[in-house]
């Protein structure tokens, strides 16, 4: 029988955007699969050595809000000074405290589990990045070098 495949496309920088590729991808990665994430654009964010990554509730209707905020809180006040970083914060302190992974966890599983990680060289190109400022054990590569993998695979996802 042949191996699956599961080939991601990851284009968010956000924390809460950076959890989808690296659960989906140790899951299936654990389940037997060959799994392939290709970060382009602001994805790359998630393969920097040092994450400092925020999550933002403007512009994210579906974001549940603390003390029932959605339903009395003006949307444009979360464009207010600070609540970036307080919704960062009250996002990171649930996490912890429901036991959830890290990120950093995550993404070492997805190393440990074989998972690849590509690194869209021409975004890297464009945005002036250095290969410095992201993990070891990643690839660099274009569009075309993750299309051989994608158009073999069982599932494909953009996130």
């Amino acid at each position: 029988m042949e191996t699956k495949k599961l080939a991601i496309i990851a284009t968010k920088g956000s924390l809460d955007w950076a959890y989808p590729p690296f659960i989906l991808s140790s899951t299936a990665a654990a389940l037997g699969y060959e799994v392939e994430i290709f970060f382009t654009f602001y994805g790359l964010q998630l393969l920097r050595k040092k994450l400092d990554l925020q999550v933002t509730p403007l512009g994210n209707p579906g974001m549940p809000m603390p003390m029932g905020m959605d339903k009395w809180f003006p949307v444009l006040g979360t464009a207010l000074p600070g609540m970036q970083s307080m919704m960062t914060m009250m996002m990171k302190k649930k996490m912890a405290d429901k036991g959830v992974a890290s990120l950093e966890e995550l993404r070492d599983l997805c190393q440990e589990a074989e998972v690849k990680l590509i690194a869209c060289q021409m975004t890297v190109d464009l945005f002036d990045m250095e290969t410095s400022e992201f993990i070891d054990g990643i690839e660099y590569a274009g569009a075309a070098r993750f299309f051989e993998f994608a158009g073999e695979s069982d599932i494909c996802l953009y996130i």
